[in-house]
C-alpha cells in the first residue's frame, strides 16, 4: 500500500505507463513529469478538505505486478433480474428471485473470493441499480460496485451529487457504468424519443458536467443538451469514481475516447476484439487521452473440460426453439451495432458456436447483450482469459448461472490458476487453522 507522505509521492508506477491517477486538480499538481502514482484502496473516512492535499490522499492506479507485468481486475455480475440454473428461466426450471436476501449470497461470495467489483445492470426487467447496490455496502467489506445508470434519465449534477455520496457511505466503492441506450422501446417506457446520434451527443455533455460538478470549483456549462450553473457536490467524491463505457457505433466510440476511463466490449473472437482496441487507441490519442479496456464474458468453469462443455450442451438443451426465434426477431430489429455484432457470431443457428477454442457463443441465442462464455476446465479458462490479457485486456465482467455457484466454482477454480501465474494480486484470507468435523 502507498500513499501521499510528507516527503511526497511514493514511487511506484510510472506515470507515463497509462497509470490512471485521481483527477483532483490540486493532487495532479504536485505530480510532476516521472513522477509515479501507487495502487491502493481508500479507507473508510480518510479524506482531505476539499481543494487541499495532505499526507492521506489514496489514489487508483494501473496495477502492476512484482514481476512489471499488469495485473487483471475481475469483476463478477449482480443478478439484479432474477437468477436460474438456464440462461432462460423456463416453466419446469428453477428461479431465484432477486431479493436482497440472495442478492447479499452472491455479494458475499465474490467479495471473499477477491473479486474486484459487481456490475449492476440498469433496466425496467432489473431492480434499480443505485438502490439494490447501497443496500448491500453494510453487508460487504471490500468489493466496490460497477452501478449501470442511464445518463439521460436524471440530471448530470443530481448523478454528481448521488456518486459523491455514495463514495462517502461506502468507503469510496463506487465505478460507474455509462449506458446511453440503443433499444427504443426501453426508452420509451421513460420517453426518450431520441435519436441515437443525439443520445451520444448528450451523454457526452453528461459526462463533462459530471465531471466538472465533481471538481474542486463550481462548474458552468452550456450546451445543446443541458444548461447548469455553478454545478457541485457537498465534497470532491474521493476517490473520483471511474467511468466505464461500452458501444459498438461510431457515436459511442467518439464519446467513448473523449470521456471514459475503461473502455468495454463484449466476448468476441480475438481478431475482431484487436481491431476495436486498435481503433479505439487511436480516437484516445487524438483527443489526448489513454484508456484503458475491459470485455464481458460468461464463464463456465470447472474441474474438467468434459464437466464444463456437458454443462454447455445441457443449457443449450433448455433453450426451446420458439424462445431462440422470438430473440433473433429482437436482434434483427436492434439498432445496438453491439448487439448486431454479437448476433452475427450464431446467426440465430446452434451448429458452430464455437467461435475461438473455449469461446462458445450459444448464450447469445437467446440472451440479449453479452452473448458468449469461456468454457472449459480451470486451466483452459485462465488460458483463455490470459490470451484475451495479452491483446490489452486489462479488465473481465464475469458472469455465469446460477451467478452464486458459478461464482464459487471460477473463483475456486480459475482464481487461484491467474494467481499462480501472477496475473492476478491478492487472494482469499486463509482462515485460521481449524478442526472438521467429519462424524454423522
Amino acid at each position: 500500500m502507498y500513499v501521499l507522505s510528507e516527503a511526497g509521492w511514493t514511487r511506484n508506477v510510472p506515470v507515463s505507463d497509462r497509470t490512471r491517477w485521481n483527477r483532483n486538480p490540486a493532487a495532479r499538481a504536485s505530480i510532476g513529469d516521472g513522477d509515479v502514482v501507487s495502487a491502493c484502496t481508500p479507507p473508510v473516512g480518510r479524506r482531505s478538505p476539499r481543494g487541499s492535499v495532505s499526507a492521506g490522499i489514496f489514489c487508483w492506479s494501473r496495477e502492476i505486478g512484482e514481476d512489471g507485468r499488469v495485473t487483471l481486475r475481475l469483476h463478477w455480475f449482480l443478478p439484479t433480474g432474477g437468477d436460474s440454473r438456464d440462461v432462460v428461466a423456463t416453466a419446469g426450471g428453477t428461479r431465484r428471485e432477486p431479493g436482497i436476501g440472495y442478492l447479499a449470497q452472491v455479494a458475499r461470495a465474490a467479495d471473499e473470493l477477491g473479486f474486484d467489483a459487481l456490475l449492476t445492470p440498469c433496466g425496467t426487467s432489473c431492480e434499480d441499480a443505485w438502490l439494490a447496490t447501497a443496500a448491500l455496502i453494510p453487508l460487504t467489506e471490500r468489493i466496490r460496485f460497477l452501478v449501470a445508470f442511464r445518463p439521460g434519465f436524471l440530471s448530470p449534477t443530481l448523478a454528481a451529487q448521488m456518486a459523491s455520496t455514495y463514495q462517502r457511505l461506502s468507503g469510496g466503492r463506487l465505478l460507474v457504468n455509462i449506458v446511453t441506450g440503443a433499444d427504443q422501446h426501453e426508452l420509451g417506457r421513460f420517453g426518450d424519443w431520441r435519436d441515437k446520434d443525439t443520445r451520444y451527443e448528450r451523454t457526452g455533455e453528461f459526462l463533462s458536467i459530471l465531471r466538472g460538478a465533481w471538481g474542486d470549483e463550481p462548474f458552468s456549462y452550456e450546451g445543446d443538451h443541458y444548461r447548469v450553473a455553478d454545478a457541485t457536490t457537498r465534497e470532491v467524491p474521493d476517490p473520483l469514481p471511474e467511468v466505464y463505457f461500452g458501444g459498438a457505433s461510431p457515436a459511442a466510440e467518439r464519446i467513448a475516447a473523449r470521456h471514459a476511463d475503461v473502455y468495454l466490449t463484449w466476448g468476441e473472437p480475438p481478431e475482431m476484439v484487436t481491431e476495436r482496441i486498435d481503433r479505439m487507441r487511436a480516437l484516445a490519442a487524438a483527443e489526448g487521452r489513454e484508456l484503458r479496456f475491459g470485455i464481458r464474458f460468461h464463464v463456465i468453469s470447472r474441474d474438467t473440460a468434459d464437466e464444463a462443455w456437458a454443462e454447455a450442451d445441457r443449457m443449450l438443451a433448455s433453450m426451446d426453439d420458439e424462445a431462440v426465434a422470438e430473440a433473433q426477431r429482437e436482434f434483427a430489429a436492434t439498432a445496438s451495432v453491439g448487439q448486431q455484432r454479437m448476433a452475427a457470431l450464431h446467426g440465430g443457428s446452434r451448429d458452430g458456436l464455437v467461435i475461438h477454442p473455449n469461446v462458445w457463443a450459444g448464450i447469445g441465442l437467446v440472451r440479449g447483450g453479452a452473448g458468449t462464455a469461456i468454457v472449459g476446465s480451470h486451466d483452459e479458462v485462465a488460458d483463455r482469459i490470459a490470451e484475451y490479457h495479452a491483446l490489452g485486456l486489462d479488465e473481465f465482467i464475469l458472469s455465469g448461472y446460477p451467478h452464486l455457484e458459478e461464482c464459487y466454482s471460477f473463483g475456486e477454480g480459475a482464481m487461484p490458476r491467474l494467481r499462480a501465474r501472477g496475473l492476478l494480486e491478492g487472494g482469499v484470507v486463509e482462515p485460521a487453522a481449524s478442526r472438521f468435523a467429519t462424524f454423522r
